[in-house]
């Protein structure tokens, strides 16, 4: 079950998509939910922040943690509306320490929910990848043009038979065992195909099936384009209303690195997207 929920604040309030999404995914399973606003501290490097008048530095500081308050006052309003169980947390840091200490917060909740980036200022990539590679925690991204909240009309699970694909599949049980519908979406390519894909679609499905998910099979042909391609044009024919698929890439010392088909998905979603790593 879903019990408790953590979701990135942001300080534009045209930007609180994500924020209105988690409401309706705490309101689903009756759980907490928790905001997180960052007052950011600039980052500049020592010998720039030398040349800037402390008076400027001291605005930009007071600016930054006007908006995150704003952020939390707008996050406590809308759990109040929803009569939800809720706490927020003011977080002051540089910028680059962020998302380090989102995905530390992370790792004591259920589930964790971001905004997509976007062209018009957005830039959650840091904050999304650290808390995918580095929480041991799911996260959920939502469209930057999303307005419908949680909707479990028809799920699509991208399975290929990997450990990211199996985490993904297993911590959306909560939401798969409610969707009314459940795709199991094996994209066959060049680097999947094999005597064995079919069968590893049938057990996976069967084991839904234990789990009471209304689950089918679709395995797609995709010789000639990229896989996250295929995952969206599957999703946009079959109006598809959530993504669970395992994120994958790996961090380096502070280097975070995605795979293609999770960077893909991330910059081209329409839909919700559910990810594991």
């Amino acid at each position: 079950m879903i019990k408790d929920i953590v979701v990135n604040l942001e300080h534009d309030a045209s930007q609180d998509r994500a924020r209105e999404f988690a409401i309706t995914v705490a309101e689903a399973f009756d759980a907490h939910l928790a905001g997180v606003a960052f007052a950011y501290e600039p980052d500049f490097p020592g010998y720039v922040m030398l040349e800037i008048p402390s008076d400027v530095v001291a605005t930009m500081i007071e600016e930054s943690k006007k908006a995150a308050e704003a952020a939390i006052r707008r996050f406590d309003e809308a759990a109040r509306r929803s009569l939800l169980s809720a706490e927020h947390r003011l977080v002051r840091t540089v910028g680059i320490e962020a998302p380090t200490l989102f995905a530390a917060i992370a790792r004591r909740f259920d589930l964790s929910t971001f905004l997509q980036s976007s062209p018009d200022g957005v830039a959650n990539d840091d904050m999304i990848e650290s808390a995918l590679l580095e929480s041991g925690r799911p996260v959920i991204v939502v469209p930057y043009i999303d307005k419908n909240g949680l909707k479990l009309d028809r799920v699509v699970c991208c399975w290929d038979g990997g450990r990211p694909a199996a985490r993904a599949i297993n911590d959306a049980l909560p939401l798969l065992a409610r969707a009314q519908k459940v795709d199991l979406l094996i994209i066959e390519n060049n680097k999947t195909k094999n005597e064995t894909t079919e069968i590893r679609g049938v057990e996976m499905a069967g084991h839904l099936a234990r789990h009471d998910v209304k689950v089918e099979i679709e395995i797609i042909p995709a010789p000639d384009i990229g896989v996250a391609d295929a995952i969206l044009s599957h999703v946009a024919d079959e109006s598809g209303t959530l993504i669970v698929m395992g994120g994958y890439g790996h961090a380096k010392l502070r280097e975070i690195i995605l795979g293609g088909v999770t960077r893909d998905i991330l910059k081209s979603m329409t839909v919700p997207v559910f990810m594991s790593h």
